[in-house]
């Protein structure tokens, strides 16, 4: 269960979420939705512990399971495997530790009290299901798209989207009675969110989501709760539906339309109010009713019903590419690999001419964001090599957002990408990163303090300053809603430089038109047609 008791939350001096009192029981799947940037994730950040409010309580009984939007694994865990992570989550890696631990101790020496602590280990944990576990945590590891042979290795030779995958996995194999996931869906392929869907439709705790997947909203949670912000600079407060995804929409809709009417009645009246003040207030024999209608307005005023634009509608051009040579990249039997393991993807050549749009296709852990490291310069090749055309400027976007400065400000984060020899203002900057919506004092935020939509705009944003005419991009859409996903593959598809990229949204890559498709691990290069898109969803 999930109790919260009048908690405050504030982000960099301002009271995102004031008051909020809601409970979660077990059964209860109920989603968290607000408009873009109006504080959802750092609310999440507070209920799942990574952060405190200022004010108020939250009470989590039971077992809690947290999938924060960017989830990271710490960095000492990268020598240990996948599976032992998932096993983690019960706690059974540890008792599989001390059993190792008995039975060196036993190997060395053989004495009956050695002998009975091994035995005993061995049988407490067949007793609780631990030998069972393994097959568990494995099962729920497919379900979700990791393969088998993936979970034996190190976690630090895992992709971004496998490691996200294998927190996922811990979280549900740990068996909690309570759930907060953030954008759970990113990363998975059709059948995976398929079976995730599944999972959650039958769980049977305490569950609340945040998700720009409008099926999981509609199959998956029975109520909502609404972060009601309507501006930057205003206190937002949840507002509880009930009922699925799209029978809130319809609600929500109902009630905007009349506090708009409400609002304007308002407005109205405040101005009928201050005209009578305005007209009587020096007459001394009116002072005493201008005085009354003074406070009216003040009441009124008190009483004020703010209605937000909604959404704002990104308008996003990315600028002319400078020219550049005929070819410009040609890679040479280029392999990548990690430890004393397989490659993860060997002897793949390909080139691309000026304008051309690659798409790099595979399933996870084909090696798809390790080769767009390479290209970007963020990792060394095993072996092989690659060069760059004549003129070329490349800029890169990182799934992983790993290019952020996450303790500076978005205005220090896009200044850090200027070239030396190009001059751009701080107007001229803060116009680039208002383009996605980035706009007013959210500019001075740490960028550790932003959502995953908003770190993934102001990646984008970074992109506009350094004159590239060479876009590498792995997965820039995730985390978007569908307006701003639209907005950014409109940008896109009208540029005239060269992109190879990432996806698995299907109508992003339809929309980008790809010239080439590049299939991973194998390197075999095809032209693109339309029957490629299908892979593109399962990828």
């Amino acid at each position: 269960m999930l109790q919260v008791q009048g908690v405050s939350v504030e982000i960099g001096g301002r009271l995102v979420v004031d008051q909020a009192s809601f409970t979660i029981m077990p059964r209860d799947k109920v989603g968290l939705v607000g408009r873009n940037g109006a504080g959802k994730t750092t609310f999440f950040r507070v209920l799942g512990g990574e952060t405190e409010p200022i004010g108020g309580k939250i009470l989590r009984k039971g077992g809690f399971g947290y999938l924060p939007q960017d989830p990271r694994i710490a960095g000492v865990l990268d020598g240990r495997t996948a599976i032992t992570h998932v096993l983690s989550g019960r706690g059974i890696d540890d008792q599989l530790i001390r059993i190792e631990k008995l039975r060196i101790a036993m190997e060395e020496e053989t004495s009956d009290r050695n002998v009975a602590r091994y035995s005993k280990a061995q049988d407490e944990f067949a007793s609780s299901g631990g030998y069972a576990a393994d097959s568990e945590a494995r099962s729920i590891a497919a379900g979700l798209g990791l393969k088998a042979d993936r979970l034996d290795l190190p976690l630090g030779v895992l992709s971004g989207g496998e490691r996200r995958r294998v927190e996922l996995s811990r979280i549900l194999f740990a068996g909690s009675d309570a759930l907060l996931l953030d954008e759970p869906t990113n990363h998975l392929d059709i059948d995976a969110k398929n079976w995730l869907l599944d999972f959650l439709r039958k769980y049977r705790g305490a569950m609340l989501v945040i998700s720009h997947d409008l099926d999981l909203l509609d199959e998956a949670i029975t109520r909502v709760l609404h972060l009601d912000r309507p501006a930057e600079d205003a206190t937002g407060h949840l507002v509880e539906y009930r009922g699925t995804y799209s029978q809130y929409q319809l609600a929500r809709a109902a009630d905007e339309e009349r506090l708009a009417r409400q609002s304007i009645l308002q407005t109205k009246e405040i101005a009928r109010l201050q005209s009578v003040v305005d007209r009587f207030g020096a007459k001394a024999t009116k002072a005493s009713m201008a005085h009354s209608k003074e406070k009216q307005i003040a009441r009124l005023e008190s009483q004020r019903v703010h209605v937000g634009a909604g959404d704002k509608v990104m308008k996003v051009k990315f600028p002319e590419p400078p020219p550049s040579g005929a070819t410009v990249i040609t890679a040479t039997r280029l392999s990548k690999g990690y430890g004393s393991g397989s490659p993860v993807f060997e002897d793949v050549t390909f080139d691309i001419g000026r304008g051309e749009r690659l798409l790099v296709l595979g399933l996870n852990g084909a090696g798809k964001t390790s080769l767009l490291r390479i290209l970007a310069g963020e990792a060394q090749p095993t072996l092989g090599d690659f060069k760059f055309g004549h003129g070329v400027n490349v800029g890169y976007y990182a799934q992983e957002h790993d290019n952020l400065r996450i303790n500076e400000s978005l205005l220090h984060n896009i200044r850090s990408e200027v070239p030396s020899n190009v001059m751009l203002t701080e107007t001229q900057l803060r116009g680039m990163l208002g383009m996605f919506g980035l706009m007013g004092e959210k500019v001075f935020q740490n960028s550790g303090t932003l959502s995953g939509g908003e770190k993934t705009k102001l990646a984008l944003a970074m992109l506009m300053v350094g004159r590239n005419n060479l876009l590498l991009l792995d997965e820039p859409t995730n985390n978007l809603d569908p307006a701003s996903r639209q907005a950014v593959a409109d940008a896109l598809s009208t540029w005239k430089g060269t992109i190879v990229f990432v996806s698995h949204d299907a109508e992003f890559v339809e929309q980008l038109k790809p010239t080439k498709v590049l299939l991973m691990p194998d390197g075999q290069v095809d032209f693109f047609s339309p029957d490629w898109l299908e892979l593109v969803s399962l990828a």
